[in-house]
């Protein structure tokens, strides 16, 4: 049987403030942080991972955006073309302090709204940490997701924001997040 979940994480970004590097094969206590997306997306299945192919990481279905590296709606749309579960958890691939009680929570608050997402200590909300009804973030996409602003393809839903638990919504953009 189906949870009727399924999860996408957005693995394909420059990593521009961290010199390039493959942002979601970095370690943190020994584990990658894309193995902690896939890891918090448990429940769901399939699993996409939006991104080059990595060694390593099982379970998961691959696909890119077209072009490569075309932005986070680009990236969306294309593990949305993959998805036919009514639900689906999305996330980044730098995500130091998401967990399975993420997606949980967030799953759990979702209640009669098109979306739920974390909202981090300042209040703002965590666009690559939320769970989505799928027709509905569908709808939303634009013709031409090239480059699109994902705040304002989302921002017009229905959303439900969870304030995340300390720690959950921190990501890696530069060294000293890495620290």
């Amino acid at each position: 049987m189906t949870s009727g979940l399924a999860g996408i994480v957005l693995a394909g970004g420059a990593a521009r403030r961290l010199g390039g590097v493959d942002k979601p094969l970095l370690e943190i206590a020994g584990t990658t942080l894309l193995e902690r997306a896939v890891t918090a997306l448990r429940a769901a299945d399939p699993v996409v991972v939006v991104g080059p192919r990595r060694e390593g990481i099982s379970g998961v279905r691959w696909t890119r955006e077209d072009p490569p590296r075309s932005g986070p709606v680009a990236a969306l749309a294309a593990g949305l073309r993959l998805v036919e579960q009514p639900l689906v958890a999305v996330l980044a691939a730098d995500l130091r302090g998401v967990g399975a009680g993420t997606v949980d929570r967030l799953r759990a608050a979702l209640g009669d709204a098109d979306g739920a997402v974390l909202t981090d200590e300042a209040g703002r909300r965590q666009w690559l940490i939320g769970i989505w009804r799928t027709t509905r973030l569908r709808a939303a996409l634009p013709a031409d997701p090239v480059g699109a602003s994902l705040h304002r393809t989302l921002s017009g839903l229905s959303i439900v924001d969870v304030p995340a638990l300390p720690g959950e919504a921190s990501d890696i953009d530069t060294p000293e997040d890495l620290r």
